[in-house]
């Protein structure tokens, strides 16, 4: 079986990247072989140079330049791109080049709480202010459409009264650690 080459694309601190790393770290079936980043100063990229992992940091004009970005992802073999916490927008010539080989992971339960600005706090705080009883992960195939991507998987986590958006954040944090490195390779190996 070939060892698939995952990109993962982070914007932040980089705690999914980590756990994803560390999952694969010790399996057959795919390798963590590039980080892309959208910020200079974000923790994932320390993760990056700790792991000894290469990383390339690029600018939203140059995720929008389909040439650049391919010609980095052929250059290392990428069959896959993992979303974890990205924040910017896959455009759509990245979307055509990997058909259902893009993956993100959403911190609510889709399609309630998604598109545009729906990331982190802003969407702890809708669900709160929502009074929604549960919240929880949603990871799913990348389309055209921000978050309207076809559900992998989705888990479920209460949502208390007295639940600040940082405390949902620690729940949701523990179900995407748990969650995603797993589901990422299960739908490697169902392609």
């Amino acid at each position: 079986m070939k060892k698939n080459n995952i990109a993962v694309f982070a914007s932040g601190a980089g705690s999914n990247t980590r756990k994803i790393i560390s999952y694969f770290a010790n399996r057959d079936s795919a390798n963590i072989t590039l980080i892309i980043c959208n910020k200079s100063e974000a923790g994932v990229l320390q993760i990056a140079d700790e792991k000894g992992i290469p990383s390339i940091v690029i600018k939203r004009k140059e995720l929008v330049n389909s040439d650049y970005v391919l010609s980095v992802l052929k250059d290392y073999q990428i069959d896959w791109i993992i979303l974890a916490g990205f924040l910017l927008k896959i455009p759509e010539y990245l979307v055509t080049a990997f058909p259902n080989h893009i993956i993100n992971i959403h911190p609510a339960l889709l399609p309630k709480y998604g598109g545009k600005g729906m990331y982190g706090a802003h969407v702890h705080k809708a669900v709160i202010e929502a009074k929604e009883k549960e919240s929880g992960i949603t990871i799913h195939f990348v389309n055209k459409e921000y978050d309207k991507g076809k559900i992998i998987l989705q888990k479920k986590c209460s949502v208390s009264p007295d639940d600040t958006p940082e405390l949902l954040a620690e729940k949701i944090h523990q179900l995407e650690h748990q969650w995603f490195a797993q589901t990422i390779e299960k739908a490697i190996s169902e392609n």
